[in-house]
């Protein structure tokens, strides 16, 4: 049986996956702007199942802190406000027959404070993910040290190279946390 080749691509790949996951968690935290993705974990009970809001409705931002909600079935109006109430958001839908309007509160001191720590939290995760697949890439290398598929010299550059690519993306993932905590905090 061949022993599979040492790729840094898909570690890189599997990196940026984390750095991707932590920027799609980070466009749900509320920070006082209208953005769509605040919706985005939304699921709305729809003919039977629970649907994400993308399915049921189109989302826009008229207004920096206003979202406009088309539901495309008249049916669906009531489930869909139902489930922005039932969410943890704090938001209130006003309905205007198949529009649904949602205005972004300010958010307080206590409030921005709150939401840069749940940011700090999710950007922890996203650290451990990438050290998770760089451990993954020095265990498939000094597997393959130990098979003598590959010199220490190779084993000893390579391991080098997963450290720089763990490198550039933990500097990746903090530089999406001082963005996100910056527009946080921004009055």
């Amino acid at each position: 049986m061949a022993t599979p080749e040492f790729d840094l691509n898909d570690i890189k790949r599997r990196m940026q996956g984390a750095v991707s996951s932590l920027s799609k968690d980070l466009g749900s935290l509320r920070t006082g702007r209208a953005t769509p993705s605040l919706l985005d974990p939304i699921q709305v009970d729809a003919y039977g199942s629970m649907m994400p809001m993308a399915q049921v409705a189109t989302v826009s931002v008229p207004e920096p802190r206003l979202l406009s909600i088309s539901v495309w079935d008249r049916s669906m109006v009531t489930a869909v406000e139902k489930a922005i109430r039932e969410s943890d958001l704090g938001l209130n839908p006003q309905t205007e027959g198949q529009t649904i309007r949602l205005r972004i509160p300010e958010m307080n001191e206590q409030r921005r404070k709150e939401m840069v720590k749940v940011a700090h939290k999710y950007t922890e995760e996203a650290r451990v993910a990438v050290r998770h697949v760089r451990r993954d890439g020095l265990d498939h290398l000094k597997k393959l040290l130990k098979d003598s598929a590959i010199s220490e010299d190779d084993e000893k550059r390579q391991a080098t190279d997963v450290q720089k690519a763990t490198d550039q993306y933990i500097a990746e993932i903090d530089g999406v946390l001082a963005s996100k905590e910056k527009e946080i905090m921004q009055v």
